[in-house]
């Protein structure tokens, strides 16, 4: 089942979706961060980028991944943010 979260930003709706069977680990490994993932895992990192990447999408709109809450437990925390300052 695909799993559907609705987030709003600065008055910007977007809707971040979790394929079925993701499965995404973040470990910090002292001098590079190492993101591993299954197919559909990352599929759904592909999506969330994506939607942030939307021509509507505010500058500073972001999702934070965590442990138990979007990544296998053990990861460290993820934050995919917008930033359009150069």
């Amino acid at each position: 089942m695909t799993t559907h979260v609705t987030a709003v930003t600065d008055g910007a709706t977007r809707v971040f979706t979790w394929e079925e069977g993701s499965r995404i680990e973040v470990r910090n490994l002292g001098g590079e961060i190492v993101i591993e993932a299954n197919a559909a895992g990352l599929k759904t990192l592909a999506g969330h980028l994506l939607t942030l990447a939307q021509d509507d999408t505010p500058d500073g709109a972001h999702l934070r991944l965590e442990e138990n809450n979007g990544l296998e437990e053990g990861s460290v925390g993820l934050v995919l943010e917008r930033c359009d300052d150069e």
